[in-house]
């Protein structure tokens, strides 16, 4: 729905129906990934694509169908062997198109859910799209620290909402299904809802500040866990695209600086993650001054514990309070005994999906608690078995 988010909103803007058809699922060779939409309005003017003209017809006709009827309808297109010229999708593969009339005004998730994708703020579209007739077309939009709309059960609503958060972080857009309890089940469940979840976010940015042979490592396990990586250091010599293939970007510039460019640009959100590894007061401390003072996601740093209490205070005499010094984490890393840059940034990633998460960081077979965690989560603390 991103690439037709404009015109959906001067339509919602008018207060001028519509309906919109995404790909919610594909099999096979299909032409579009799923979030691909068409939407029509109530004067019969189309944007947008599912198929790339195979089916374009029959989901225009779809899209007035519901205008008419104002009910959601889900519908699937696949080849047709024994009639060429049937709708159908002549590449072999299979798509679902979920169809569903926008009224302006009538949904506050729909409503909330145009206005964040118009305006480039991170949200996740959350669509009910096969279950009971009362949540079929239901629409709740999630941001990073709230949500609007609702589903017909809290604890549904509740689950929905932080899987929905955990796929908004990661950039993922794909389908869920959920009991009506909130558990996970089987979609051929006669109890399941299935929902479609699109994110619209950039990846998340991970600046690796220091050109040494651990940022590499970390660069690397930075892109699996699928962070936009940039590697950043004062010295050219070290700072190279080919000692760092992996990064999306290699930035020579002071650190302090590269940050307070990015940050002028809106680049920097509360989903970055910084990593420090110069351990090298001169870069350290006017990058470390800045950083912990904006809302970054992580912030943490290498080194000894010795440079961890001498980098403190040096912090400390640059004016930044004990709350903000809080926010460092410092020496970067869970306790994995590493020694490698390798074994080094495992460690580093894995503090920092804790970070996300709310994780507890001991091993699962030590506690009996659950086993994913959610920072807004109302669960309780895992208990550690004796």
């Amino acid at each position: 729905m991103q690439d037709i988010a404009e015109q959906l909103a001067t339509w919602h803007a008018a207060g001028r129906p519509f309906a919109v058809a995404t790909v919610v699922a594909v099999s096979g060779s299909a032409p579009r990934d799923p979030g691909a939409a068409l939407a029509v309005d109530a004067d019969g003017e189309a944007v947008g694509s599912v198929s790339g003209g195979c089916v374009e017809g029959a989901v225009y006709e779809l899209c007035q169908e519901a205008l008419a009827s104002g009910e959601p309808v889900l519908h699937r297109f696949g080849y047709s062997d024994e009639d060429a010229f049937a709708v159908g999708l002549t590449c072999g593969g299979i798509i679902d198109v979920f169809v569903q009339p926008v009224v302006p005004g009538a949904s506050d998730g729909m409503d909330a859910g145009i206005a964040y994708v118009h305006s480039g703020t991170p949200v996740a579209l959350v669509r009910c799209v096969r279950g009971p007739a009362d949540l079929l077309g239901r629409t709740v939009a999630v941001t990073g620290d709230t949500h609007h709309g609702s589903f017909s059960s809290p604890l549904l609503e509740d689950a929905a909402v932080r899987q929905a958060r955990a796929m908004l972080d990661a950039g993922r857009t794909g389908g869920l299904t959920l009991a009506l309890d909130g558990r996970p089940c089987d979609p051929n469940s006669d109890a399941a809802a299935v929902f479609f979840v699109e994110s619209y976010a950039p990846a998340p940015r991970m600046i690796v500040f220091g050109a040494i042979d651990f940022a590499g490592a970390v660069a690397r396990v930075g892109k699996f866990l699928g962070y936009e990586v940039t590697v950043c250091d004062a010295r050219p010599v070290f700072a190279t695209e080919r000692r760092f293939p992996e990064a999306d970007r290699v930035v020579v510039q002071w650190p302090h600086r590269y940050l307070d460019t990015e940050a002028a640009a809106g680049r920097l959100d509360a989903r970055t993650a910084l990593c420090v590894l110069t351990h090298d007061a001169k870069f350290d401390i006017p990058l470390l001054e800045r950083a912990l003072r904006m809302p970054l996601g992580f912030v943490g740093a290498m080194g000894s514990r010795r440079t961890h209490h001498e980098r403190l205070d040096r912090l400390r005499e640059a004016g930044l309070t004990e709350v903000e010094l809080t926010r460092l984490r410092s020496p970067i890393g869970l306790d994995l005994g590493a020694r490698t840059p390798e074994e080094t940034a495992v460690a580093v990633a894995a503090e920092i999906v804790a970070h996300r998460r709310g994780g507890g960081c001991l091993p699962l077979s030590a506690h009996d608690g659950p086993i994913h965690h959610d920072l807004r989560s109302t669960a309780e603390e895992p208990r550690r078995i004796a």
